[in-house]
């Protein structure tokens, strides 16, 4: 059964009077945390799509870039979005539904983050809005500031050491500790063992991009 199937058997629920955020409830253990995350990453993306004032094509169809939705399955996605959207729940009540299923599971709530990143730049702008929702999703999910910052720098341009979550400057034996940690944290394999469906794998492959560029760069300026 595809993830997407499995997305439209959990909204099923919802015909007995469950809400969204009671949906995150059915969903503890692999392979359901895929599920989870999916469902997690669209509905939190529909909230943020709202806090520049409008939802953009562009917003929307960055669901597409971040998940592989095969044909005949975009009505499941549309649905959880669009339930977002209406749900009178606010989205730090989805955070705090999120955070308590992956506890003590920080990267996979970095992996979530970097999702939203995706959806808040896909107009090509990082509104101040998106940016203090994000910021607040981050406090929820007890990330702190150089996190997010690191998370920010490697889709909004910024410093490379940001990137890597590094102090400026710092010797280049720590930025190259940081920077294969950053590798082993977006491997693909390691990103689906965490519970991230393979069909977000753009996810890792972005970041690998990022945090690469980032050493790269730093590596330059030291030479």
């Amino acid at each position: 059964m595809s993830i997407w199937s499995r997305i439209v058997e959990a909204l099923s629920s919802l015909a007995t009077g469950q809400g969204l955020t009671e949906v995150f409830d059915r969903f503890r253990s692999p392979p359901e945390k895929s599920v989870a995350f999916t469902i997690a990453v669209i509905a939190l993306g529909a909230k943020m799509a709202k806090a520049d004032g409008e939802v953009t094509r562009d917003e929307v169809a960055a669901f597409r870039r971040i998940f592989l939705i095969p044909k005949g399955e975009e009505q499941a996605a549309a649905r959880v979005f669009n339930l977002a959207r209406q749900d009178v729940a606010g989205f730090d009540a989805y955070a705090r539904k999120i955070a308590a299923m992956f506890p003590n599971e920080r990267q996979v709530l970095i992996d979530l983050m970097e999702g939203l990143f995706h959806i808040a730049m896909a107009d090509g702008d990082f509104h101040p809005g998106e940016e203090a929702f994000l910021q607040q999703v981050a406090t929820i999910f007890g990330l702190d500031g150089r996190c997010f910052n690191a998370l920010r720098a490697r889709h909004v341009p910024g410093d490379p050491y940001a990137v890597l979550g590094v102090d400026p400057g710092a010797p280049l034996e720590e930025v190259r500790r940081a920077w294969a940690a950053a590798v082993r944290a977006s491997h693909p394999d390691g990103m689906i063992a965490r519970g991230v469906p393979p069909e977000a794998v753009q996810l890792a492959e972005d970041r690998m991009r990022a945090v690469n560029a980032a050493w790269e760069e730093i590596q330059r300026r030291a030479a």
